[in-house]
């Protein structure tokens, strides 16, 4: 068995490990021919080697499924394992692409091939909408410390590829300082909106020195700054006092903070924006 507790079948029973009413009773087949322990619940790690082992070991992890190998976060672990491997009729919750991978676009990631930080940033900018490209392109430069050029050089090598344009738009928009999809959606949609590009990730030093916080994305030049609040920070009381004394102290400094929620509709999100920039401008 694997150290993921899954393993090929047919390959236990031909080695003695298992006997048939062994694998049968004790186990559940997850993927044709790939088995786990009855009680094991499994997580998109699992998902991802059990497709693995039913391409007999010889499919490379793509797009999506890569970059969650890859450490990238915000993947959903309900999408389809995706592997580069010649089979027209996978199984449930696999996806193939019979496809050929040029040399350098592949390694060896924890026993596993898988396509490269950038040919997967490639693969992701030119197959998903350009919204998902993005926020999972952050994610995974943010993850590997892949750069846009090296996106661009592997797409010089396929020229001629479907989604070459919608690539370039999205490798346009990236940024590695989001630290979640909301954080790209509220950027990439003060971008649309025609407002200056901010910059993401502001360091502010406190009043006394003694601290340094960061904001999520703002015009420092203006000191006009835009986060996103998601739940847990209402919900979690340690985070909500740590925030309070954070606002009071951006305050102090001078900073206008404008805060996004959920149920914040779009068009005021603009609005309450230009209107801090416009003011910031006006009285300088």
């Amino acid at each position: 068995m694997t150290s993921y507790e899954l393993f090929i079948g047919s390959e236990a029973v031909k080695s003695g490990t298992l006997r048939k009413h062994q694998l049968r009773s004790r186990f559940r087949r997850v993927l044709p021919d790939v088995y786990a322990p009855r009680d094991h619940r499994l997580t998109m790690r699992d998902r991802t080697m059990a497709a693995w082992l039913w391409s007999q070991r010889q499919g490379v992890l793509a797009s999506l499924t890569a970059a969650a190998w890859h450490g990238s976060k915000w993947v959903d672990e309900r999408l389809p394992i995706e592997l580069v491997w010649s089979n027209a009729r996978p199984p449930r919750g696999v996806r193939t692409y019979d496809m050929t991978l040029l040399p350098g676009e592949a390694q060896m990631v924890a026993g596993v091939r898988v396509t490269t930080p950038r040919r997967t940033a490639f693969d992701i900018g030119s197959r998903q909408p350009t919204g998902t490209a993005v926020a999972h392109l952050d994610a995974l430069m943010r993850a590997t410390g892949t750069k846009v050029g090296e996106v661009r050089e592997v797409a010089d090598h396929h020229r001629g590829a479907r989604g070459l344009r919608q690539l370039e738009t999205a490798l346009d928009l990236v940024d590695p300082g989001a630290q979640s999809p909301k954080e790209t959606w509220l950027r990439l949609l003060l971008i649309r909106a025609g407002l200056p590009r901010p910059t993401t990730q502001i360091p502010v030093m406190a009043a006394n020195a003694a601290q340094v916080y960061h904001l999520d994305m703002g015009w420092e030049d203006l000191m006009v700054a835009v986060e996103y609040d998601g739940e847990h920070h209402r919900l979690d009381r340690w985070q909500y006092t740590r925030d309070i004394h954070r606002r009071e102290a951006l305050d102090r400094l001078g900073w206008i903070v404008i805060r996004v929620i959920a149920s914040d509709r779009p068009a005021d999100v603009i609005g309450r924006v230009r209107d801090a920039l416009q003011f910031r401008a006006s009285s300088l």
